[in-house]
């Protein structure tokens, strides 16, 4: 195994570390979710977070993880949202500088986001050759310190840390359900898990235009992301490395679901819980409303991993 790998003190380690910084977010239950799904949700309400979105977890894990000579250089990243905006909010509450790359092509409100936190934005080509280039350039010319958006061991642990605050409140889980992407919360979420409990069954949810990961997963190899098409724009990126090995040894399985399902279980959360959430964390819960997923008489987690949607551009 990877020497880089985290382990579940890692993420009690993150929890510490960032718990005056982090909102302790709420865990929501729905008895109308409840009965069309025949099981008990327990939903942690990671849109609640700073910066709408459990990426801040890592962020702040990552940047308060600095030595006082990296800090002095700052950080630096690419991204097209949230992990760009936790980072620059992360860097602010340190009192550093932040330095995001991001496609030109980013939405208008995730420019903003990212700005508004007080990063300096570096624009790019909206490939992931210019993205890396980009960054690479401004780390050279500042000496700031790199934050990858997953495929960090200080991203996972504090990714985990939602997991665990989800499991302190509610102990006897059945299993724990996440979207995943890059790998940095379903990951993080594996390795609380089995830290706490390692019967707790833990399933990442992808879409099928974007299932790279249920591919990795069922060959034992990274299968890259090519042309991943989803409405769930959070998922778009292949698997680390790191990422890829926790998930191997902790993730018990990782299915897919359509677009039409993830549509459907954003607008099912807004009508019946009152909340928005983005299409990324509707994913996990259009497995448990179309039944992909078949927990009957259990008791499960569902990571709502953020909130952060144009309101303008809703997918029904």
């Amino acid at each position: 195994m990877n020497s880089r790998l985290p382990t579940f003190a890692h993420v009690k380690a993150a929890a510490k570390r960032i718990k005056r910084h982090v909102h302790l977010t709420p865990v929501l239950t729905s008895q109308t979710l409840n009965r069309m799904t025949e099981a008990n949700l327990f939903f942690k309400c990671e849109n609640f977070q700073k910066v709408g979105a459990f990426k801040f977890r890592g962020a702040c894990n990552a940047v308060f993880s600095l030595s006082k000579d990296e800090a002095k250089h700052g950080v630096a990243t690419h991204s097209s949202g949230n992990h760009g905006a936790a980072v620059a909010m992360a860097a602010r509450l340190h009192g550093m500088d932040s330095y995001v790359v991001m496609p030109r092509t980013a939405s208008e409100l995730k420019k903003q986001a990212v700005s508004g936190y007080g990063a300096q934005i570096t624009f790019c080509e909206p490939t992931l050759a210019s993205r890396e280039e980009t960054c690479a350039g401004i780390v050279k010319k500042t000496g700031a310190t790199e934050i990858h958006s997953y495929n960090d061991p200080r991203i996972i642990a504090g990714q985990g840390t939602a997991a665990l605050e989800l499991l302190e409140e509610v102990p006897d889980l059945d299993a724990l359900l996440a979207p995943v992407g890059g790998g940095g919360l379903l990951s993080g979420t594996a390795l609380a898990a089995s830290g706490v409990n390692k019967q707790i069954e833990v399933v990442g949810v992808e879409p099928e235009g974007a299932n790279d990961a249920y591919q990795s997963f069922r060959t034992g190899r990274i299968v890259p992301s090519v042309n991943p098409k989803t409405v769930a724009d959070g998922l778009l990126t292949s698997l680390g490395d790191l990422t890829f090995a926790i998930i191997m040894k902790h993730v018990t399985d990782i299915v897919t679901v359509s677009e039409s399902s993830i549509v459907n279980a954003m607008r099912t959360v807004w009508e019946r819980m009152n909340i928005i959430i983005e299409p990324s964390s509707a994913v996990p819960v259009a497995a448990l409303l179309d039944g992909t997923v078949d927990m009957v008489g259990k008791r499960v987690g569902v990571i709502l991993s953020g909130g952060n949607v144009d309101l303008d551009r809703l997918p029904w």
